[in-house]
This record gives C-alpha cells, sequence and structure tokens, in this order.
C-alpha cells in the first residue's frame, strides 16, 4: 500500500511539473509573438512642402464679421449680400467666354467674394441657395479654364485649390451655421451629357464609367483625406458601371479587407459615408469625341476583371503595379486600358508625420493617386454631391483631430499600440492568411501585418477618446456664443483637448 501512495504522489508531480511547464510555454510564446518588428522599412516623403493657407487673421476676422451680422440683424446687412452676389455674377460672366492665366488678378477677388459672403450669408441664411448656386457655378469655370493650364506646375495647382477647395470650404461653413434651416442634402452641378447606360438615384441621372468619390467614418479615413500636401475632403474612390441591358448598377471598389470586390448600390451606400462626390469624363473630351462609349468599357473592364480574378489590396500605394489595386487604382487603371490618363494632377505626401504614419499603415509610394485630388482634374466634371449635415458635422470634427494629431506626428508622436495585443494579433494573422489561401476573409486583412492591425486598433482609440472630449468643449463653445464653432476654432479646440494628455 505504501508503495501505491508513493506512486500516486509522483504521478501528481509529474503532473504538476507539466501544467507548470505548459503554462511557462504558452507565457513564452506569448512574450516571443509580443517581441515587435525589427525590420521597419524606411519611407520617404515627396520631398515637396506642403500647402499652407497661413492666414488666421482673415479666419478671425470673418468670425468676428459673422457674429456682428448675427447681432446686427438681417436688414443691417442685406444690402452687402445683395451687393456680394452681384459681384460674384458679374465674375461669371467675366469668366464665361474667356481665356484667363491663372496668375489673372480676377482669381484673387473671386476668392475674396466668396471668403468676405460666407460670414454674412450664414447669418442670413436664406440666401444660401443663391450662394450656394455661385460657388457651384464658379467652380464649373474655373474648371472649364483650368483645361488650357499646366495642371503640374505649382502655382496653377495652389491656384486650383485656393478657389476649389476654397469654395467649398466657405459653401460648409456657411451650410453648418445655417443647418436648423433647408441645407440642402443634394448640390447639383454640371448635366454633363453621356451616352453610356444609365440609372436614376436621388434626382442624379447616373451613368456607367462615374467615378464615386466618397469619404468614410474611420480615422483612417480622415488620415487619407488630410493626409497629403493639398489637404482635402475624400478617402475613397469607387467605378460604376450599369449593365446596358438590365440597367442594374454595380460598384467596383477596393477594400481593405477584400481587395477588388464588386457591390451592389445598396451594399456600397450602406457603408459609412459622410459625402460622396459623381464625377465625370468630359463629353467633349478628344478620346469621347472618337468613341462616347469609353467610360462604359473601361466600367465593364474593371468589373469583368473584378468577376473573374482576386485582386488584393495595395497597401503600398503603387499604382504603377497593378497586379494589387487601392481604391484610386480601379477607376485609373481601366480608364488608362483606353488611352484616358486620370490623376493628372498627381498627389504628393511630403510631410514628415504623414509619411510615418501612412508608412506604419504599409504606404511606401508617397508620389500617387489619392481620392481628394481627382475633383481639380480638368478632364472630370462634378455631376452632383450629397451631404448631410450631420454627416458634414463629423467629417469637420474628425478632419480637426487628424489635423492637430499630425502636426504632433511632425513633433515626432508615433503611432502607437497596446503590446499586449500583438500576440493574438499574430495568432489571428496566421488564421488569417490560411483563411486567404481557402478564398475567404479573415478577421487580419490580406496584405496587413499583425502590428499594423493592432496599430489600427490604437488610432481609433485614440481618436474616439479625443473626439468625445472636442464634441464636449465645442457646445460648450456653442452654449457660450450661440453657434457652432467654425473650423479654425474647431482645430484650437482640438489642440487643446490633444495637449491636454499628450
Amino acid at each position: 500500500m505504501g508503495n501505491r501512495i508513493k506512486v500516486k504522489r509522483g504521478d501528481n508531480v509529474v503532473r504538476k511539473n507539466a501544467a507548470l511547464l505548459g503554462i511557462i510555454s504558452i507565457m513564452l510564446l506569448y512574450l516571443v509573438l509580443s517581441i515587435p518588428g525589427l525590420n521597419t522599412p524606411e519611407v520617404v516623403g515627396a520631398g515637396n512642402t506642403s500647402f499652407v493657407w497661413d492666414q488666421n487673421q482673415m479666419w478671425e476676422s470673418l468670425e468676428a464679421g459673422f457674429r456682428k451680422a448675427r447681432t446686427a440683424g438681417c436688414t443691417s446687412v442685406n444690402s452687402k449680400i445683395r451687393k456680394g452676389l452681384h459681384e460674384g455674377r458679374k465674375h461669371l460672366t467675366m469668366l464665361a467666354g474667356r481665356e484667363l492665366d491663372p496668375s489673372d488678378p480676377l482669381f484673387n477677388s473671386i476668392e475674396a467674394n466668396l471668403f468676405g459672403l460666407g460670414p454674412l450669408v450664414a447669418a442670413c441664411p436664406e440666401n444660401l441657395e443663391e450662394y450656394s448656386s455661385l460657388v457651384t457655378s464658379l467652380r464649373d469655370g474655373v474648371k472649364r479654364l483650368s483645361r488650357t493650364w499646366d495642371v503640374r506646375d505649382r502655382m496653377v495647382r495652389d491656384r486650383l485649390y485656393r478657389l476649389l477647395y476654397g469654395g467649398r470650404a466657405a459653401l460648409e461653413e456657411v451650410m453648418l451655421q445655417a443647418a436648423d434651416s433647408s441645407s440642402p442634402d443634394i448640390l447639383h452641378g454640371n448635366k454633363e451629357p453621356s451616352q453610356t447606360p444609365s440609372f436614376q438615384q436621388n434626382e442624379v441621372v447616373l451613368h456607367s464609367g462615374d467615378i464615386l468619390v466618397s469619404r468614410g467614418g474611420a480615422p483612417t479615413s480622415a488620415l487619407i483625406a488630410r493626409g497629403n500636401d493639398y489637404p482635402g475632403n475624400f478617402s475613397h474612390i469607387a467605378f460604376l458601371y450599369v449593365d446596358e441591358e438590365t440597367g442594374i448598377p454595380s460598384i467596383i471598389e477596393a477594400h481593405i479587407e477584400q481587395g477588388v470586390v464588386i457591390s451592389s448600390l445598396e451594399e456600397y451606400l450602406k457603408d459609412v459615408k459622410l459625402r460622396i462626390m459623381v464625377l465625370r469624363i468630359r463629353s467633349d473630351h478628344p478620346l469621347l469625341i472618337k468613341d462616347p462609349l469609353i467610360p462604359h468599357l473601361a466600367a465593364k473592364m474593371a468589373y469583368d476583371e473584378a468577376g473573374k480574378q482576386h485582386i488584393p489590396y495595395d497597401f503600398e500605394m503603387d499604382y504603377n503595379e497593378p497586379s494589387k489595386r487601392f481604391c484610386s487604382e480601379v477607376a485609373s487603371h481601366a480608364y488608362a486600358s483606353f488611352g484616358i490618363t486620370l490623376w493628372n494632377i498627381i498627389t504628393t505626401m511630403s510631410s514628415p508625420g504623414v509619411v510615418d504614419w501612412l508608412g506604419d499603415f504599409g504606404v511606401r509610394n508617397f508620389t500617387t493617386q489619392a481620392p481628394a485630388d481627382l475633383e481639380y482634374d480638368p478632364q472630370l466634371v462634378v455631376v452632383a454631391e450629397w451631404r448631410d449635415m450631420a454627416a458634414l458635422w463629423d467629417d469637420h470634427v474628425d478632419n480637426a483631430i487628424i489635423e492637430v494629431m499630425l502636426d504632433g506626428a511632425d513633433k515626432g508622436d508615433p503611432i502607437s499600440y497596446d503590446w499586449y495585443l500583438l500576440a493574438p494579433a499574430r495568432l489571428l494573422k496566421a488564421y488569417s492568411a490560411v483563411m486567404n489561401l481557402l478564398g475567404r476573409e479573415g478577421p487580419v486583412p490580406e496584405g496587413m501585418s499583425a502590428v499594423t492591425a493592432v496599430k489600427s486598433q490604437w488610432l481609433d482609440k485614440k481618436h474616439k477618446q479625443t473626439k468625445k472630449r472636442v464634441l464636449a468643449a465645442a457646445q460648450s463653445f456653442e452654449n457660450k456664443n450661440g453657434y457652432r464653432p467654425p473650423y479654425w476654432a474647431l482645430v484650437n479646440i482640438a489642440q487643446d483637448v490633444y495637449e491636454s494628455y499628450r
């Protein structure tokens, strides 16, 4: 009996040692999997300089004018508004039928009038429809003139940005301040004719070959939109195909999680989008004059390719290598196959903070085709834009936060991550790799590393924490002043919040 007891005790010791060894092995494996990557590729920006407005005094002056107009009442400023709108219509007449050099002083007058009118219309929103029409018409006039400009020239690029982005920014400030009035959800642009198959969506006729430019709701969407030398409002490109027999629309787009996919219009609209703009190739484009169905043929090519083969997402943003494709490349590759080069105004990213942060997400090409710059391409016309006021406010808040975070990145702030999440992320990545081999989607996107996945999660969490406090401070601003903080004030609020826990 004593021998049996000794054996049982020995078994217990063996079991305990085995369990302890197992625990130690798991802990060691966890620690090994938590070791960060040692070989971080060096990334270099485009080497340009970013556009800077550098007009803080003017922004403050515009806000002061807005407060004064609100206090005095619309009766006291109506004559100024009528004068400004009349001046804008004169500018339109001067743009029509003329070929102007981008250095012409008329453009300075247009910019000054649009910005000067904005605060007055924001205080008296019954003039919003006229102001919106003026901004849209001036944009179309400038884009028409830019067809003869060298859009690669820095002075031309600055001029287009100041007028097109500046006009958009002025109008959206007015819309947000007048959000309780009848701010339009749809802004109609140029009714550019097209001979390709079409369908109607929300009062707008859309054609096969149209390009849908949108802004997502994730912090990385704000990073893509704002993170270039000319910060913009868009982060995603999708390509519209309309079947010539059934009239059914399909969307071809590149998703980080899936690569290039075909979506229904309902699926496309289901994803969070803070804004959507429709762009169309000009009907008088030399190649379309020869064959007006080129946009449809390009869309069908993209549709057929996405249906026949798996095209992975291109995190490097290399538009010269089509075996993998990011969102812009879906449209540019298809159109290039028919001789039309989109993105004649190429995107550059030079800020060290932008380069470091986007480099962490796998970007290796900082001279590329970013969504935000496509609206400046003179080959394209703006057909329509959809904006929801709540979404537009979210867009501005997210932009302000990302701008402040990128400013911190320029000063050396890295994208961090919670180290203890790296080991499970690597296990999930291994599982995802197996799923990808089976033709299925895993929890970590194909082409994305585990480190990138946890950094993306960290950015989402950091942005969410900051946004909560920025929204609270913005509400306090509104309670005190009686109006929402304009964008420049929103950036200051975001800066104060960010600095409080940096």
